[in-house]
């Protein structure tokens, strides 16, 4: 019933999207960014279907990774469902994507390609608890945020698609919580990770990668690694680091981490291409700044 289909985002198993196959037609969780649009056409033919037999597609959040090759399936005919506070920016996608210029400059082409708008009558969107039916196939949204505001978790019958708030895990190597701005809350986060646990799945579907069954073992290490993180960048503020020192000493402790872990020179690369460090760097440090200032004034 569920394909998981590599987007190859620069290396394998970096970017999924999942393929639901249902009596209505197959349903597509996540779509990748426009520039690995034509991989996705073809592992989409590799299992017997052209973009235009997607009739829905179900976004976990709107970040470009996950959601910014949407408009091609829309284009196509697909409603694109989406949580509300993710809606407008579908819709009208120039603010988001003036957002992110900031942060990535001259290596918006290169990574995201392009991001066209979708019309409102092809968007539908999806609240908690939400569920979606689909012929025979039942679907229900689950609204956790922390890594991002418009998040949602997809249950299917015993799996859940988790996007991000459910951590980076590639080979079965570790699960690190990718953390870009703007709206990283750990408080929120781990609440969400609540969630999960409560839900009880057999199964987790990282969009950064595959699927999973030792669910609690996953979350442990999830909630862990987020902790850990978090107080790393808390404990740079508090020496008066800036961005330049903090982004040198977190990719050494990173790397560090994750070597003791077991992973090699090319789990690192596709770790890093999953979930740049930079990005974390950021996000965690607006996330300090923003909610717990106190605790990092000198």
């Amino acid at each position: 019933m569920i394909e998981v289909l590599d987007l190859h985002f620069f290396k394998d198993h970096t970017i999924a999207s999942f393929l639901v196959k249902t009596s209505e037609g197959p349903v597509l969780i996540e779509t990748g960014p426009d520039t690995v649009w034509d991989n996705l056409k073809k592992s989409l033919k590799e299992h017997g279907y052209e973009p235009s037999d997607v009739r829905n597609v179900l976004l976990t959040h709107i970040h470009f990774d996950h959601a910014g090759g949407a408009w091609h399936l829309a284009r196509e005919g697909a409603t694109i469902h989406v949580h509300s506070k993710g809606a407008s920016h579908m819709a009208s996608p120039e603010k988001l994507w003036q957002s992110a210029k900031r942060i990535y400059g001259d290596d918006m082409d290169r990574l995201w390609g392009k991001m066209e708008p979708i019309p409102e009558k092809q968007i539908h969107i999806v609240e908690d608890s939400d569920r979606l039916e689909f012929g025979d196939v039942e679907i229900e949204a689950h609204y956790t945020p922390g890594h991002a505001q418009h998040h949602l978790a997809y249950r299917l019958e015993d799996v859940v698609f988790t996007g991000d708030v459910g951590g980076v895990r590639i080979g079965g190597k570790s699960v690190v919580p990718p953390c870009p701005p703007p709206d990283i809350n750990v408080e929120l986060w781990k609440e969400s990770i609540k969630r999960l646990r409560e839900i009880n799945p057999n199964t987790l579907y990282p969009t950064h990668f595959g699927c999973y069954q030792n669910v609690g073992e996953h979350l442990d290490q999830l909630e862990a690694n987020l902790r850990l993180y978090a107080g790393e960048i808390k404990s740079y503020l508090q020496k008066g680091y800036d961005q330049e020192e903090m982004l040198s000493r977190f990719k050494i402790f990173v790397r560090e981490h994750l070597i003791e872990d077991g992973l090699d020179e090319d789990e690192l690369e596709q770790y890093e291409i999953a979930n740049p460090v930079y990005m974390s760097v950021t996000g965690l440090a607006r996330y300090w700044k923003k909610f717990h200032p106190e605790t990092i004034s000198s």
